[in-house]
């Protein structure tokens, strides 16, 4: 089978409150993308969006952007998911055989909407969405505290998870602004402002502004495009069952399955010793030990024990992961841009030595219902 590489990226540093519309985030992720790669929007064959009309405020919001994100009579499609979805979906489209060049872009603008209040509208309509009470903070004390419970961690073990993403964005010049504190510790997440017992502020990826894009090429056409594409060389995804009650929180079967089908397709058989860097969507702090946990990376319970710091054992999030920047439908295009930053060297003040194999994450629902994950890789020997 034909490889498809990644051959140009471009992410719109994330804000509070961006001084720029909606259009205008996109048509600079999508131009910058172009400009990385040396292409021309009329060298585009396909262009997929990763947006949510709930977010946008408007049906098929995506007819709205059609112009600025560089579908203008080209053949165009929306993903209402996470960005790395849509990754996916590009991805298939050049493996067709019908689409040469795929730009794939994410992007949202929570300054304009109360983010939690919209995600309600996810719920079960007949209960939960009447009640009220679930939503992205209260899903999150949900699956942290089935996770303390089940394995004996501590609040300053997950504690921990925030401190370390804060200080890697803080090295990061397109994390969002607030995450951005290399001088924060353990006991000012913990007592930072309780969102639901027992998720504080620093322990969760705050909604922010951006746009994120990438493009996607088959490998004959990628190699003309740039020196050393970095290549999808794996994919898997799949989603648990929609109820919260019917799962068990305290671990991602789904991701485990995700990360089974993609390992199987790169040829990875023991990711320990096999990834050089990992970059998770994480909605909280403890879900970034579900989730590393789920990638075989250690065992269940056992997440905190792992050395993610730059350069360390294994690397996990040196970007800052979600909670350094967390554009909702952007979120996991970023991830695998800040993937191929490292094994293309372009992290600048948090390159990881010698990264070659990345993983790189997208997931939706509340507590990681859905995931999906890439197994990306250099040229590198």
């Amino acid at each position: 089978m034909e490889k498809v590489g990644i051959v140009g990226y471009y992410q719109v540093k994330p804000e509070t409150d961006i001084q720029m519309s909606r259009p205008e985030m996109i048509f600079y992720a999508a131009r910058g993308a172009l400009n990385y790669a040396g292409l021309k929007r009329d060298d585009l064959t396909t262009v997929i969006s990763a947006t949510n009309d709930y977010y946008d405020g408007k049906t098929i919001s995506n007819c709205f952007t059609v112009d600025a994100g560089g579908a203008y009579l080209k053949d165009e499609s929306k993903v209402e998911m996470d960005g790395a979805h849509a990754v996916n979906y590009g991805l298939m489209r050049c493996l067709s055989g019908h689409h040469k060049l795929a730009l794939v872009w994410g992007a949202s603008q929570p300054s304009t909407f109360y983010y939690s209040c919209i995600r309600v509208l996810e719920n079960d309509p007949t209960f939960d969405r009447p009640i009220n009470l679930l939503n992205d903070h209260t899903a999150a004390a949900l699956g942290m505290r089935a996770y303390m419970n089940k394995f004996g961690v501590s609040v300053e073990d997950i504690a921990k998870v925030g401190v370390k993403n804060h200080k890697n964005a803080a090295k990061n010049s397109l994390a969002w602004n607030e995450a951005q504190l290399p001088e924060i510790t353990v006991v000012d997440v913990i007592y930072s402002e309780m969102l639901s017992d027992p998720v504080t502020k620093l322990m969760h990826a705050m909604p922010c502004d951006g746009a994120t894009a990438l493009i996607l090429a088959p490998e004959e056409l990628a190699k003309k495009i740039i020196d050393d594409p970095v290549w999808i060389t794996g994919v898997g995804l799949c989603q648990e069952t929609y109820y919260l009650g019917d799962r068990d929180l305290s671990i991602s079967i789904s991701m485990e399955k995700s990360a089974q089908k993609a390992y199987k397709m790169a040829g990875i058989e023991d990711p320990k010793k096999e990834i050089d860097v990992v970059e998770l969507f994480e909605h909280s702090a403890y879900e970034e030990l579900i989730l590393a946990e789920a990638l075989g990376l250690c065992e269940k319970g056992k997440g905190a024990s792992l050395s993610s710091e730059i350069n360390g054992e294994i690397p996990i999030n040196p970007s800052g992961g979600a909670i350094g920047a967390f554009t909702p439908c952007a979120t996991g295009v970023t991830r695998l841009v800040e993937a191929v930053k490292q094994i293309r060297g372009e992290a600048k003040g948090y390159q990881v030595k010698d990264a070659n194999r990345a993983i790189a994450h997208g997931q939706i629902g509340f507590c990681a219902q859905n995931n999906i994950v890439f197994i990306l890789e250099g040229g590198k020997k």
